[in-house]
C-alpha cells in the first residue's frame, strides 16, 4: 500500500467523513472504496441508447390467402406462379 497525498475539497471532505462515521469505517477506508468504485463506473462503457423503431403499414391482407403460417402462404405463392407459368405456355 503507497501512502499518497491528496487535496480534497471541504464539501467532498464532509461527505467522506460522514459516510465513514456512519458505517463505522476508517476514512482510508471509505477513500479507497470509493475511489475503487468510481474507476470501475469509468471504466465502464456507457450503456447505448435505447433504440426505438415506428411500427409501418405493411399493406392489406391478402384475400382467400392463409396467413396462419408462413408455409402455406409461399406454398399458395408457388402455386399460383407454377399456375400462371403453365397458362403462358398455352
Amino acid at each position: 500500500m503507497r501512502r499518497i497525498m491528496v487535496t480534497l475539497n471541504d464539501r467532498l471532505a464532509k461527505r467522506l467523513q460522514a459516510r465513514a462515521l456512519r458505517n463505522r469505517q476508517s476514512f482510508r477506508e471509505v477513500v479507497n472504496e470509493a475511489l475503487s468504485l468510481g474507476l470501475d463506473a469509468m471504466d465502464k462503457p456507457p450503456q447505448p441508447a435505447r433504440y426505438r423503431l415506428k411500427a409501418a403499414s405493411m399493406g392489406g391482407v391478402l384475400t382467400g390467402a392463409n396467413l396462419d403460417t408462413a408455409l402455406a402462404l409461399a406454398s399458395q405463392l408457388d402455386d399460383e406462379a407454377i399456375v400462371g407459368k403453365l397458362e403462358s405456355r398455352k
